[in-house]
């Protein structure tokens, strides 16, 4: 059975800063930039309550980070699983996948599904 996960990690495509944000959303208009996480965390004008409520539920602290806000064992874990994506961090500071780039697109937004696939992958974390 591999380790348990400690904490949850989700990374935005996107970076933070003004100046981050700022391209983020002009880019997003145009139709040129899209985050299916920053589509589950956060609504057109805010973050959204359910996934600050489903944070409170899962039993492991969750952390929400820019790429550009990562420290390097962070940063190598999530270009390397592909963004964005929601890491596990594990006591031995590994890192796994939880829900993959893929898995945040098909959920089209939806905090349920991306909550049902969190979840699932803390109760049986991969290895």
């Amino acid at each position: 059975m591999p380790p348990s996960v400690i904490r949850v990690l989700g990374v935005y495509d996107a970076d933070g800063g003004v100046r981050g944000e700022l391209a983020y959303v002009v880019g997003k208009v145009l139709g040129r930039r899209h985050c299916s996480l920053c589509d589950v965390t956060h609504s057109p004008v805010r973050r959204r309550r359910g996934w600050d409520a489903l944070v409170t539920t899962l039993g492991v602290p969750v952390r929400v980070a820019h790429r550009n806000e990562l420290g390097a064992a962070e940063a190598d874990a999530a270009h390397a699983a592909g963004l964005p994506v929601l890491l596990g961090e594990r006591a031995d500071g590994s890192f796994t996948v939880l829900v993959d780039a893929t898995a945040l697109e098909e959920a089209h937004g939806s905090v349920d599904v991306v909550g049902r696939l969190l979840r699932s992958a803390l109760a049986d974390p991969p290895a």
